[in-house]
Order: structure tokens, then sequence, then C-alpha cells
């Protein structure tokens, strides 16, 4: 219960960091880390990602770098799951810069 509690309380944190970001205009017009919600379960809660998210994680491949600098979205890609997630999307993770 207490796990399901704190998954909770992250997956909210992170949609409001990506709201927050959308709303400051913190990303580039293709680079759209809204489109990552529907990989929240597999993100934050290591769940196997939906086919929904790997079409988002492919489409926003070009961001990631972009998303791993900046601080509201960088502990979300560069966690454990993130890796687990793009690794079972077979999305090849760039070299960033």
């Amino acid at each position: 219960m207490a796990k399901a509690a704190a998954t909770c309380v992250v997956a909210m944190a992170l949609a409001l960091a990506v709201l927050m970001a959308l709303a400051s205009g913190a990303t580039a017009a293709q680079c759209n880390a809204g489109q990552l919600i529907v990989c929240a379960p597999a993100i934050i809660g290591g769940a196997a990602p939906t086919a929904a998210c790997c079409s988002n994680l492919r489409a926003q491949q070009g961001c990631f770098c972009e998303f791993a600098r900046n601080p509201a979205y960088a502990s979300y890609i560069k966690s454990q799951t993130a890796r687990k997630a793009i690794a079972a999307c077979r999305v090849a993770l760039p070299r960033c810069p």
C-alpha cells in the first residue's frame, strides 16, 4: 500500500514537472515531455512499457539529451527503470554531449 502511494505521488510530481516545463516553454517545439506521461508506470514503477509508451519514446528519442539536461526530467530519464523501459522498447539511447 505504501509503495503504491509513493508511486502515485512520484507520478503526480512528474506530471506537474512536465506541465510546468510546457507552460514555461522550456521544451523545444518538437520535444514534448508530456508525451512520456504514458510511460510513468514503466519509468517510475518498473512496469512493462505499453505499446503507447514505446511509440512515444521513439517519437521523443531525439529529445532524450535535452530532457536529461533539464533538472525537471533528469532524474527520470537517467533512472535505471527508465533505461529498462527504453531498452524494452528497443529504443537506442543517444550519447549526449
